[in-house]
């Protein structure tokens, strides 16, 4: 429900409520950006120096997925800039960059008080709490959505005011002036960047600036180039690599400040766990031991080195008490009593639901909690002096990060500086600011600047996982082998409204699971119903309560509720003797494009209708985000090889609309197939106590180099509105995998990990 200013102000006068339709007002924000010597502002986004450099601010975390281009190339080509020319920034938090869509995505999560002016990205009360809490996640593939246009718009602000100087030079008008590789041109007249950005910072844009006519797409293949498109080099190569490969690019444990001591940690089990005693002698003969700082629930030593923090610890080795400790067993458990009779709240449905339902097919699927596996582990640095706290620390939710530490120090957010640095990888896990609560005290404590680093097994130990989940799915099939009618009954514990708690409300993990106990979380199982066009359906969400905090993964519930219906499509095509490919196509409804990518797919692989012994599986998805649709197709060939079945190839064709950079959208959808395929094979853990059985990464069964797939990737070409490449590729290779290992084997593999049935 979209409300308009006027209709507001009109409605709130008749009624007396002036007052509120002025707390929903858009307000301004002073610009975020600070010129620095030789440079001139000229909006929230972009800076032009005397020497030409075009700085871009971006309000993203980069953690791999290339945003510190992707922005930057639209502000560019809308500017005209030179490429060669183009710099990049961390944005500072501030109202200016809010991420509207993920806003009204997440909605349920921030609860609006009014929901029905919250629901979309244009919603005035969205808009409202979105600027004023500083929303500037990064998460959910919002970049383009969120961005794009703000982007452009600033291109085009830019580019005007640089025609503007150029034209009073000459005496022409503005309109009539171009801008190319960073040189504004009328006639035989020219000007570089260089030359203007000093005083075309002083013009008034026109409001609205005139955007190019066609929007930021890559370029097409230079003229008589006769190769594939993706032997190209790209048009727009990433600013981030060249710093990343010769070391100088700034990650969480870059940081160095003067004084600056080192701190490690150590958490109780989960969950509920507090710190019960420990014997700080026992590390008095550690050499550079600053001092113990203990918390409620961790202990922490701050040395002058990393390494003997960790010693130090190592030789007190802490106790702790945990009132409810997570166990594989109870959740297990759990799971296997929810989804068999639990009560089950609708969440989706499609025509007549699930009236009058008798199944003629019903099998169950079940998915345990995995990891996110980053290469790097929870790093932050904090100095807190003169009553000010500054941060240094990779976070999708800077803003959040910002107002936990704050409240742990009891000082005003106002006081708190947060400097963002890129993340090596996150797939989600820097959604959690757990880590900046911790450093601030620990700082605060130490009466220095600390860095504290997390090991390996703190960063396994503490992290919340992905959530578990158990799935009966049942369908009536007529006597031909069509689905009229499907049911998905999914046990999972309400992880997003839980996540919503603790990232909104700062409330520690297990009184955030108590505080949505019960409670039916549609985003726990969302994307079930997303690619096929059954007659009657339904999806019912029952929430299980364990005692195991969740967290959002890479790709979310698609993750999970892909694996569950494209498994249990492929078991009713072969109880029915049914071609896999085609009897998806037949399913598809309208959606034309999903069918091409099937069967672009389909011809990559060569595939020869999954029959036994190909070892070939198919699976196909479609996440959509607002007015942006993302559709895959996923081949998996899997074959015998060293110690078991070995997913050989993996082919996919992927529609996400309009390529705005072609690199990276190749990057981020072969990842995605990577990373889902981890996900797929391993990633998975196991509690005891509150403790993880493996505390390593070389213990999540992760695919390696040498296991890693052959990949072929195909983009479809379309002008549609861009979809963001990243969590794609993630939710149809189990399916596709486990279709593939039944073709291969015969054996029907319906848990994730898929080898776990098989220890």
């Amino acid at each position: 429900m979209t409300i308009s200013r006027r209709g507001l102000l009109a409605g709130a006068a008749a009624g007396g409520g002036l007052l509120v339709a002025w707390s929903l007002m858009p307000r301004s924000y002073d610009n975020p950006l600070s010129p620095g010597p030789g440079e001139a502002v000229f909006d929230a986004w972009v800076k032009i120096g005397a020497d030409g450099v075009v700085t871009v601010a971006v309000p993203q975390l980069e953690m791999g997925q290339g945003v510190t281009t992707l922005l930057p190339q639209i502000v560019a080509m809308e500017m005209g800039a030179d490429w060669r020319q183009v710099a990049v920034e961390p944005a500072p938090v501030s109202g200016a960059y809010a991420n509207l869509p993920l806003a009204a995505a997440w909605a349920p999560l921030w609860r609006p008080l009014i929901p029905a002016l919250a629901g979309d990205a244009d919603d005035i009360l969205l808009g409202r709490w979105a600027r004023g809490s500083r929303f500037n996640a990064t998460a959910a593939g919002t970049t383009l959505a969120a961005y794009e246009q703000s982007c452009r718009q600033a291109g085009a602000a830019a580019r005007a005011m640089l025609a503007m100087a150029a034209a009073d030079r000459w005496d022409v008008d503005w309109e009539q002036c171009r801008a190319e590789n960073g040189v504004v041109t009328h006639d035989a007249n020219a000007a570089s960047f260089a030359e203007l950005a000093l005083e075309a910072a002083a013009y008034d844009p026109p409001d609205p600036a005139p955007l190019r006519p066609e929007p930021v797409a890559e370029p097409a293949p230079l003229p008589g180039y006769g190769g594939a498109a993706e032997d190209l080099p790209p048009a727009f190569p990433r600013l981030d690599l060249p710093s990343k490969v010769d070391g100088s690019f700034t990650f969480a444990g870059d940081v160095r400040l003067p004084g600056m001591a080192f701190a490690a940690i150590r958490h109780g089990p989960l969950d509920r766990t507090e710190l019960l005693d420990f014997d700080v002698g026992r590390a008095a003969a550690q050499r550079g031991l600053v001092r113990i700082v203990e918390g409620r629930r961790w202990l922490a030593a701050v040395a002058d080195t990393w390494w003997a923090a960790e010693q130090a610890l190592s030789a007190i080795a802490p106790r702790f008490s945990t009132a409810r400790p997570v166990d594989s067993g109870a959740i297990a458990g759990a799971l296997d009593d929810g989804v068999r009779r639990g009560a089950a709240t609708t969440v989706e449905t499609r025509g007549g639901g699930d009236a009058n339902y008798v199944p003629t097919e019903a099998r169950r699927y079940d998915v345990a909690p995995a990891f996110h596996a980053t290469l790097e582990t929870s790093t932050a640095t904090a100095r807190l002096a003169d009553g000010t706290l500054e941060l240094w620390l990779a976070t999708q939710t800077p803003e959040q990060a910002r107002e936990a530490a704050a409240r742990a120090l009891g000082m005003n957010a106002g006081r708190v500086v947060l400097y963002p640095v890129a993340a090596g990888g996150s797939f989600d896990r820097r959604l959690d600011n757990q880590i900046a609560v911790e450093v601030a005290l620990i700082a605060r404590e130490a009466g220095r600047p600390v860095q504290l680093t997390w090991s390996r097994w703190q960063e396994t130990l503490a992290s919340y996982p992905r959530a578990p989940a158990a799935c009966l799915m049942g369908a009536a099939v007529d006597p031909a082998g069509t689905i009229r009618q499907l049911r998905a009954r999914i046990a999972t514990p309400p992880t997003m409204l839980e996540f919503g708690r603790r990232l909104f409300d700062n409330q520690v993990s297990w009184a955030a699971i108590d505080a949505v106990a019960g409670e039916a979380d549609p985003m726990a199982v969302e994307g079930l119903l997303a690619s096929y066009a059954i007659p009657d359906a339904a999806v019912q969400h029952i929430p299980v309560a364990t005692a195991l905090p969740t967290a959002r993964l890479r790709g979310g519930a698609h993750g999970l509720t892909c694996f569950f219906r494209e498994s249990f499509i492929d078991e009713i095509a072969a109880t029915r003797e049914r071609e896999p490919l085609s009897y998806r196509i037949a399913m598809l409804g309208g959606d034309a494009r999903l069918a091409e990518c099937l069967q672009r797919a389909a011809r990559l692989a060569s595939w020869d209708g999954g029959r036994r012994g190909s070892g070939q599986g198919i699976a196909c998805h479609r996440m959509q985000l607002g007015e942006a649709v993302g559709r895959i197709a996923v081949v998996a060939e899997a074959g015998a090889g060293e110690g078991g079945v070995r997913v050989r190839r993996l082919f996919a064709c992927v529609d996400i609309g309009r390529v705005v950079n072609r690199d990276i959208a190749m990057q981020q959808i072969e990842g995605g197939l990577l990373y889902g395929l981890g996900l797929t094979l391993g990633s998975a853990v196991t509690y005891d106590s509150g403790l993880p059985a493996s505390g390593r990464l070389a213990g999540l069964d992760l695919p390696r180099l040498a296991d890693a797939p052959q990949i072929v990737v195909e983009l479809v070409a379309s002008e549609a509105v861009p979809f963001d490449p990243g969590e794609i590729g993630v939710p149809p290779v189990a399916p596709a995998t486990a279709n593939a290992f039944f073709s291969a084997t015969g054996l029907r593999l319906r848990t994730l990990p898929l080898l776990s049935a098989l220890a």
